[in-house]
């Protein structure tokens, strides 16, 4: 959601972070006063302070398999954040982000930072090349409960609200971040798909282990019902699905569309594996479903390049043109293109989020799926 334009002065709040007060570390308080383009109803003070949650820059990276004791914070039923930096797939642990939020890569062409927020359940990854090469942190303010960031390599700081992919205070109020497509889905299926991919370990450098097996927000915090974002200020007057409910959604890509989101309940009643054509930017797409997997993505209609339809089947979906099987990552798995490094082409934009978050940033939203229980 874009607010209206009211560019406002304000004291930057002092103590940062999308966190509750248990995080690790503060950071130093800023009082300087900045332009910023967002409704001051709505923006909060996290509590731990700048860079109190410390984001990561080049962690180390760990093969998922065997479990040594550099990976074995993860569960199989935990979900990960699946990128590509350069050539190699590499997944980060939600256990991870609960405690880190932000993790920059500097190697490979797009120089990304992978992001998440625990309080709005949102993943996304941006490439910093069109920033300057920012160094993204977290800068401890919240806007609708989501993940502020700043630039740790700008003197001068200006601030990012994650779900908006902008700046919105500061002096590069309305430079964007441009997107890269990140896929969520349990550990366990993501080992299934690409065993021999690797994640961000724990290093000596990163706190007690004990920090990454528990989500420091409580076990039920991502109850679909659980209408409590930690008493942060955000606007709640979509109530078609629970609050919690994880939906994949994909923002409206021109003025005049409407954002679209499908919540993870509705696709599962589906079965294991789904597909659902949309338009979307004026083109044929489609959001695939792997139940199993707990997860979903969007793809544009095609292989290669040629327009094609697709079916849901055992392990994913059929296309028409080659009979190929793709998994729910947009990689094939069975079938003429099984083995051969090819892609489905993913819509960047897509990104899981809990439907209160995404419903508050995304207004007049439609759910295609019939939300009945």
């Amino acid at each position: 959601m874009r607010p209206s334009p009211t560019h406002l002065i304000f004291v930057a709040l002092a103590a940062h972070g999308c966190a509750s007060g248990d995080g690790i570390g503060v950071g130093p308080a800023a009082d300087e006063e900045l332009v910023c383009d967002l409704d001051p109803a709505y923006l909060a003070d996290g509590g731990v302070g700048r860079d109190g949650i410390p984001a990561l820059s080049d962690p180390l990276l760990v093969p998922i398999s065997p479990v040594v004791p550099e990976n074995a914070y993860v569960r199989d039923t935990d979900r990960v954040i699946a990128v590509r930096v350069g050539t190699e797939r590499i997944v980060i642990p939600h256990n991870i982000m609960w405690r880190h939020e932000i993790v920059n890569f500097s190697s490979g062409l797009d120089r990304l930072s992978v992001t998440y927020c625990p309080l709005t359940g949102t993943a996304l990854a941006f490439t910093r090349t069109g920033t300057g090469g920012a160094e993204l942190g977290v800068s401890g303010l919240l806007y609708q409960a989501n993940l502020v960031m700043y630039d740790r390599n700008e003197p001068n700081e200006s601030f990012w609200p994650q779900m908006l992919g902008e700046a919105r205070c500061g002096p590069r109020t309305g430079a964007r971040l441009s997107r890269l497509p990140v896929v969520e889905m349990t550990m366990a299926g993501w080992k299934e798909l690409h065993p021999d991919s690797r994640m961000v370990g724990l290093s000596s450098g990163l706190s007690d282990w004990r920090l990454y097996v528990r989500n420091p927000y409580g076990d039920d915090y991502d109850d679909p019902h659980n209408a409590d974002f930690e008493g942060y200020p955000i606007v709640l007057t979509d109530d078609r699905l629970p609050p919690k409910e994880r939906v994949l959604g994909l923002p409206a890509e021109a003025a005049g569309d409407a954002p679209i989101a499908f919540s993870f309940a509705a696709m599962a009643r589906s079965g294991d594996h789904a597909v659902f054509e949309i338009t979307h930017g004026g083109a044929p797409a489609m959001v695939l479903w792997d139940g199993p997997r707990r997860s979903a993505m969007a793809y544009r209609m095609e292989v290669e390049g040629r327009a094609a339809t697709f079916e849901a089947v055992a392990g994913g979906a059929r296309d028409s043109l080659t009979g190929t099987v793709w998994a729910v990552d947009g990689t094939p798995v069975a079938g003429p293109l099984a083995g051969t490094g090819r892609r489905l082409r993913p819509i960047a934009e897509a990104y899981v989020a809990f439907w209160g978050a995404w419903a508050a940033f995304h207004p007049g939203t439609v759910l295609p799926l019939d939300i009945a229980d």
